[in-house]
């Protein structure tokens, strides 16, 4: 092969390596203005739909502690909003997450518990607290009962967990026990929910033996179920459809930069998980079925909570 032939080869190839680089550099600025769309889109739903502040938590503390890695408290609420009802908190969580020992704790609180409704002065059922005067009296008459500080609450439609489902195409849970509800037939052992069937597998109370506890098992096997289905799909195809779904269905009083926080001060605190579920004495009182609390029992819970994470 002559020098000139050798010459133009080497040119050819060259050239196919500034085409190659060129398209590699487009799909990397393409990409990336994706992934910043995405970023952004994320970030404003948490900020503008998601966010709701609420007078009963400082905020400004709870930033301090996040950023010492310190235990923080938040409240979780399950909320059955159907049309036309304000809706109760029906699932009351509040969890202790601890990085620094690497663990979590969920103390759930009974719906049907008797306390006095805090700005409020009724004292009735713990769930009427959000149906009277919404996240903020709830998170208030938490932190009054337990005598604890909460630092983000975080509420859920439960209805938004029928969307959520159908978002990620569906999900799997272990069923502990062979029941019907909402027109659905669940059998015992692994089963396959769309949305629809979720929603009437957690709703399911009346004929558990084991009532809320057995209910509030169902709930947390549905979000771990939508959590590791949505892990396992391309979640790129389906974060504007996810995001949605949340915009129109959680609220809390955190920032997209909190949840930042969270995710990278507090990740480790999922490898050791925890719970627990106050108990008392079922009572009737004017018609009305409440859960009375020991002074007792109070205060293990209160001390559960305050002294998680602290050393022995």
């Amino acid at each position: 092969m002559s020098r000139r032939a050798i010459k133009k080869k080497k040119r050819r190839k060259k050239r196919r390596w500034k085409i190659l680089l060129f398209v590699i550099a487009i799909i990397l600025v393409i990409g990336g203005f994706y992934l910043f769309s995405v970023y952004n889109n994320v970030r404003t739903t948490v900020n503008q739909d998601l966010h709701e502040d609420v007078s009963s938590i400082d905020t400004d503390e709870t930033k301090e502690k996040v950023d010492n890695k310190e235990p923080i408290n938040i409240l979780l609420l399950g909320v059955d909003e159907r049309e036309n009802d304000v809706g109760r908190s029906d699932t009351m969580i509040v969890m202790t997450l601890d990085p620094n020992n690497d663990q979590m704790q969920m103390v759930s609180i009974p719906r049907d518990t008797r306390a006095e409704i805090a700005g409020d002065g009724r004292v009735t059922r713990i769930n009427h607290a959000y149906a009277y005067g919404g996240s903020d009296m709830a998170a208030n008459t938490v932190e009054n009962f337990l005598d604890i500080d909460l630092d983000y609450y975080v509420r859920v439609n439960m209805e938004g967990l029928s969307q959520l489902v159908d978002a990620v195409n569906g999900i799997t849970v272990q069923n502990d026990r062979a029941f019907s509800s909402g027109g659905f037939n669940f059998k015992e052992g692994q089963i396959e929910l769309d949305g629809r069937e979720a929603l009437a597998y957690v709703r399911m109370r009346k004929n558990d033996p084991s009532g809320d506890l057995g209910r509030n098992e169902r709930q947390r096997q549905v979000i771990q179920g939508i959590i590791d289905k949505g892990a396992s799909l391309n979640i790129m195809n389906k974060v504007d459809e996810v995001m949605t779904v949340l915009g129109d269905n959680v609220s809390t009083n955190m920032q997209f930069a909190d949840m930042r926080r969270l995710a990278t001060n507090y990740r480790s605190a999922r490898k050791d998980i925890s719970t627990y579920q106050m108990s008392g004495q079922g009572t009737m009182s004017n018609g009305m079925y409440l859960m009375i609390m020991s002074d007792e029992e109070i205060q293990k819970t209160h001390d559960m909570i305050v002294n998680f994470g602290s050393k022995e």
